[in-house]
């Protein structure tokens, strides 16, 4: 006992989170009435969390979080104007404008939350996780596929509890989608369409614009902004407004939904790293040209091979079609009329979802849990749900009650789990959005992928893309 007496309260937690994480029981370490539970509350199942990235995911993920279970702690961003409403909802979080001065001085915190734009994410995540300090960081997990591996080792290294921001994970309708995947009733897979038509991040028409002059507005410390980021001169365009649109800093549509659309598919078909990839662009997108932003319009299709699953049996080998913008479009099921949408639409915008494609039938589904989900031909869906109900509550996206996915979090915090989305399910994930983002460098050029060795073994130049150098001071 006197050794459970000296240990601090964030000990606890990891040795919990550790334990948990490598599938023992938890009580082989903590015991559990010290980590307390269900009727039997103890104060380390208090979470103390620390929010970096204040923009419109970080208020979204610190005011989840809370409504979750856990306590803000501290709060940091780079722009003293971005945390206002933040600040207004919890003024007695301690507040930061380094997330490094907050990892060292803060020693009462237990988990960070990372909404910083992307090209920050490994930096911060790696140094909290260095801290012995669990993550939660917003998707896509890194900036470039170097990054993502190294996430994935420290998380096990560190044996924290981390989780990525694809909060659809956590979504009832995704495990839904998931046995009806692996019940049978559509037959083997082995074709998937996804699409993301909502949104444009390309900014072709603005590059030249990137030429202009802009003070730095004086709330904002532009250098830390930066961070690994090469130098160059401010600009509106980036902050605060649309860096995800550049390469510098953000990545592009894929990058962006890939970690939610892709999910569900990824999740019920185990598919792992894909064995190569293409790339078709629009509207004359050239990566010399335009490269600092994204296309209009793409298409990008991947190929997985046959792969050995969890439970002994073999998927077959299986084709993933991403399509972004509007140029390039998924097929229309032929159990549809011509007016019917088979892909559901996003705030009415434009489609974004999936459509997965077997041999005795096909689902199609919407982005972030695969809700409205749905079997085709409909008396196939009929047969499946005659003894089964759906879930009623799709809350949909950015409500202030969906707190499920931090709530997963906060429990492999306090040790309880494994989270559903750790970095382990999480990075993979992302390295598909991360090898579509390199494809969009080189259209019309299929590039093989080695996932064990990380190269692109027949476009030596290609493996250029895979990481950058980062601006002196900052390192990985």
């Amino acid at each position: 006992m006197k050794e459970i007496e000296n240990l601090t309260r964030r000990d606890l937690l990891k040795g919990a989170a550790t334990a948990a994480a490598a599938g023992a029981a938890s009580a082989a370490i903590v015991p559990r009435h010290v980590l307390g539970g269900p009727g039997n509350t103890a104060p380390s199942d208090t979470v103390y969390v620390a929010g970096i990235g204040l923009g419109t995911m970080g208020r979204f993920d610190v005011r989840t979080s809370d409504l979750a279970g856990s306590k803000i702690a501290a709060l940091c961003d780079v722009d003293n104007e971005a945390p206002k409403s933040v600040v207004e909802m919890f003024p007695k979080a301690e507040r930061y404008d380094d997330f490094r001065r907050l990892l060292d001085e803060e020693k009462g915190i237990d988990a960070v939350i990372v909404a910083t734009p992307d090209h920050a994410h490994a930096l911060i995540s790696l140094a909290a996780m260095e801290h012995g300090l669990h993550v939660y960081c917003e998707k896509p997990l890194a900036h470039t596929m170097y990054e993502v591996r190294r996430l994935q080792e420290a998380a096990v290294y560190h044996g924290v509890a981390t989780q990525l921001g694809n909060q659809g994970h956590s979504y009832a309708s995704n495990h839904e989608f998931c046995e009806a995947i692996w019940s049978g009733v559509i037959g083997t897979v082995r074709e998937i369409h996804v699409v993301e038509a909502a949104f444009n991040f390309s900014r072709i028409e603005d590059l030249p614009r990137l030429e202009e002059k802009h003070p730095v507005p004086k709330s904002l410390n532009w250098d830390r902004w930066l961070g690994p980021a090469a130098e160059r001169s401010y600009h509106p365009l980036y902050h605060p407004g649309l860096w995800r649109c550049f390469r510098a800093f953000g990545s592009g549509m894929i990058g962006d939904f890939v970690c939610h659309i892709v999910d569900p598919v990824f999740t019920a078909l185990q598919l792992g790293a894909p064995s190569s990839v293409h790339a078709e662009v629009a509207d004359g997108y050239d990566p010399q040209k335009h490269g600092d932003t994204f296309p209009r319009s793409s298409k990008v299709r991947f190929e997985f091979p046959e792969a050995k699953l969890a439970n002994g049996g073999v998927r077959p080998a299986l084709t993933m079609y991403w399509y972004d913008g509007d140029v390039f479009a998924p097929p229309h099921p032929e159990e549809l009329g011509p007016d019917e949408v088979s892909i559901p639409l996003l705030g009415g915008r434009g489609a974004v979802g999936g459509l997965v494609v077997g041999d005795r039938g096909k689902i199609t589904y919407a982005s972030h849990g695969a809700a409205q989900w749905r079997i085709l031909p409909e008396e196939r869906m009929d047969e499946y749900m005659a003894d089964r109900s759906r879930v009623e509550d799709e809350r949909g996206v950015g409500m202030p009650n969906n707190f499920e996915h931090h709530e997963d979090f906060l429990q492999a915090c306090r040790g309880y789990k494994v989270a559903g989305s750790h970095f382990g399910h999480g990075g993979p994930l992302t390295e598909i959005a991360m090898l579509g983002n390199v494809a969009l460098m080189f259209p019309e050029d299929t590039l093989a992928w080695d996932a064990e060795n990380m190269t692109i073994p027949n476009r030596p130049d290609a493996n250029a893309h895979l990481h950058y150098r980062y601006r002196d001071g900052w390192t990985l």
